[in-house]
């Protein structure tokens, strides 16, 4: 299934600084660039609130967005090349729009999903391990899927599934070689008891006082060295 489109409103800025952006964000807005092949790279601002909502429902990674510049007749496809979130706020600080053309193929990652319990978790107590949650594709605009979907329910303990058993739509192609594993099961992992030696137990063989047996240890037991700090003079 392709995935749906989009749309965001933005204005053109001036500024590039970080005084200017910073201005920016203080009256809610968040600076951004659009660029693309043959394009003008063009310094923008969007709300951050309808930036956030758009970003709460898409795939942020692989939706094609139409974003209405001001000033501009028409507007233009383009997908999310970079986000940069503040470190410990729920705040977005910039964003990259790559403008989209119809005929050009683009490089974008899919997230895989993976759908059932496995028959070697369900029955044997295996572990299913996802090594591989997003697929590098190229493809046309039009034909991004926006999420890509294996079967794990048949899977025993042992048995895994690559990419190229993941079922890509018409005209998307995988950047991936095919023999790398997406998901696996294995088996259950036991955790071995560490042996505890009971107190006062006796090295075998050995009798208390006998040369070889171990001595108990003193707390505060001064050093041997001359002149060692702390000894009693």
């Amino acid at each position: 299934m392709a995935s749906q489109t989009n749309s965001i409103s933005a204005t053109p800025r001036d500024g590039r600084g970080k005084g200017d952006a910073r201005k920016l964000r203080d009256t809610g807005r968040v600076p951004g660039v659009v660029y693309g092949r043959h394009e003008d790279t063009r310094a923008i601002s969007v709300d951050a609130h309808e930036l956030g909502q758009l970003f709460s429902r898409i795939s942020v990674e692989n939706t094609i967005i139409e974003l209405s510049v001001e000033g501009e007749k028409e507007a233009v496809s383009t997908l999310v090349r970079e986000v940069q979130s503040h470190p410990y706020r729920a705040q977005i600080l910039h964003v990259d729009f790559y403008q989209v053309h119809a005929g050009e193929e683009l490089e974008v990652d899919v997230p895989i999903r993976l759908e059932g319990v496995p028959l070697g978790v369900r029955e044997e107590g295996g572990v299913l391990d996802h090594v591989i949650h997003d697929l590098a594709v190229k493809c046309l605009p039009s034909r991004i899927p926006s999420v890509l979907t294996l079967d794990v329910s048949a899977l025993e303990i042992g048995d895994a599934l690559h990419v190229r058993d993941i079922q890509l739509p018409e005209g998307v192609t995988s950047m991936i070689d095919g023999d790398r594993t997406v998901c696996g099961v294995a088996a259950p992992r036991l955790e071995e008891e560490p042996e505890v030696e009971e107190e006062g137990e006796e090295v075998e063989g050995l009798a208390e006082g006998e040369e070889g047996a171990p001595e108990p240890e003193v707390i505060g037991k001064g050093g041997d060295d001359e002149g060692e700090e702390g000894a009693t003079e």
